[in-house]
């Protein structure tokens, strides 16, 4: 069955995070707007990523910060009871059930297609409910592409049909395997092999590269992993697995190593990277790639399609909730004025310069050099912006300034034995700041102050003047300077 065509001025295709936002701004500016998701709405980040890992990981971070407080610790000391973690995990994410978010597009005046969309031409997407209704929306202004990624399985022999585990699988499974493998050292890599080693796994991470979280400057995946190690996890790196062998169904898995060594464990997690949702959506109805990334500019508009965005992870400037969100903001605006609405005018046709007069509100300016990332590990890692690695490749004179977060009194305070590190990379032309990282516990509530300090710009002569609280870790901004000035 196919019904008449509906018209709106906005068609949003896929419901996370990006794409929830685009529909709250373009509802605001008093467009129509519809929104096409083929699972739940909220997408990947309420239901398998972000809420489910730090539900998951939170207990683990509070049990291990409270075992390193005099008068406390002692009292610490039994193991996770990892069906109340579960059940908190499903809390927070409302038992895999969207109709919150259903309700919520619903108050806003948005309306839900449920099922699976494709562009159907210019300004139009086909829809297929899963009842086999056909749906074809088109939009007066804009279609946004919000659909995200899925994850990247290698080809190896006798991974496909091993049931290993994605990300998916590793945030929302109901019971604790006894041994758990996990290929790769990516965030996801970390975050879950700090989550079930607490829970009671042996867990042994394989990574092909030198390290952990090769994207964060060299000292937080060192220090990351050697709080794997301590905590009973294996970590080796430089090893390659080249086959999966799976005992039926329900039995071990065994992964073979590059020379033959074998590794048996109950699961295997597959960590090995990230890739565009954007095979069948029909982008070849309007010219491009099916599977690629889509290109955008600042407006997160696709050249040579002035009515066709794409925000969030298909882009591909910035694999993050947030940024994505961000964009979605950045794109919901230009929509809004480039219709007229919000602003009194239209906005320019072409993508404006980052921050130049009043339609600088439309350009992202902030994800590509000025990205915040938090990972929840034992340590946490948190940074932004550049590394000293990448900012050396981008041709500035910069200098690395560390200091040894143990040594801040706020942070001595916080537990005994306090391990972390602080980094600040400054451009040294411009005495403002490229990049800083946090490793060490709360280190993540220190990334806002960070990410401001980068984003805007702001002069270390200036920087003097924000005076971090006594005693909080907070303090480590003016051991930083300090050891700048020397």
């Amino acid at each position: 069955m196919t019904t008449e065509p509906v018209e709106y001025d906005v068609v949003v295709l896929g419901g996370g995070p990006a794409g929830e936002n685009i529909v709250d701004r373009t509802r605001a500016a008093g467009l129509s707007t519809a929104l096409v998701e083929s699972e739940l709405v909220g997408g990947e980040c309420s239901y398998w990523a972000c809420i489910p890992s730090k539900a998951l990981l939170r207990p683990v971070l509070a049990r291990a910060d409270a075992r390193r407080v005099p008068g406390l610790a002692g009292s610490v000391t039994g193991p996770l009871d990892a069906e109340a973690v579960f059940a908190h995990r499903d809390y927070w994410t409302g038992d895999w059930k969207d109709g919150g978010q259903a309700d919520w597009l619903d108050s806003i005046g948005a309306h839900l297609y449920r099922g699976h969309g494709r562009l159907y031409g210019i300004r139009k997407v086909a829809v297929t409910s899963p009842e086999g209704v056909h749906h074809v929306l088109s939009a007066r202004h804009a279609v946004v592409v919000a659909t995200g990624t899925g994850p990247v399985l290698p080809d190896l022999p006798g991974l496909h049909g091993a049931g290993a585990w994605t990300s998916r699988e590793a945030t929302s499974a109901r019971h604790v395997p006894g041994r758990l493998l996990i290929v790769g050292g990516s965030v996801v890599a970390c975050e879950m092999a700090t989550a079930w080693q607490a829970l009671g796994s042996q867990v042994t991470v394989l990574v092909r590269g030198s390290g952990l979280l090769p994207r964060m400057e060299p000292f937080a995946g060192e220090l990351v992993a050697e709080a794997l190690t301590a905590a009973g996890a294996v970590v080796r790196t430089g090893v390659a697995v080249e086959a999966v062998v799976r005992d039926g169904p329900t039995g071990p898995v065994t992964v073979v190593l590059e020379g033959g060594e074998l590794i048996e464990g109950d699961e295997l997690l597959m960590a090995t990277g990230r890739a565009p949702r954007t095979e069948d959506i029909g982008l070849d109805t309007v010219g491009l790639t099916p599977a690629d990334w889509i290109a955008v500019d600042e407006s997160c508009r696709v050249a040579g399609h002035d009515w066709l965005y794409a925000v969030g992870d298909v882009n591909h400037r910035a694999l993050l909730t947030h940024q994505g969100k961000y964009q979605a903001r950045i794109a919901g605006a230009a929509i809004a004025a480039r219709a007229g609405r919000g602003t009194g005018a239209p906005a320019p046709a072409a993508a404006p310069a980052p921050g130049t007069g009043r339609w600088g509100a439309y350009a992202a300016t902030a994800d590509t050099e000025a990205v915040p990332q938090a990972v929840f590990t034992d340590p946490e890692a948190a940074a932004v912006g550049l590394t000293l690695a990448e900012a050396e490749r981008s041709g500035r004179r910069v200098r690395a300034v560390d200091y040894d977060l143990g040594k801040v009194s706020g942070a001595g305070l916080y537990a005994d034995g306090y391990r972390g590190r602080a980094r600040m990379v400054v451009d040294l032309d411009r005495e403002v700041l490229l990049g800083v990282t946090f490793v060490g516990s709360g280190a993540a509530e220190l990334l806002h102050a960070a990410t401001v300090a980068v984003v805007g710009e702001v002069p270390i002569d200036r920087l003097w003047h924000a005076v971090p609280a006594f005693p909080t870790i907070s303090e480590v901004w003016l051991r930083l300077l300090e050891t700048y000035r020397g």
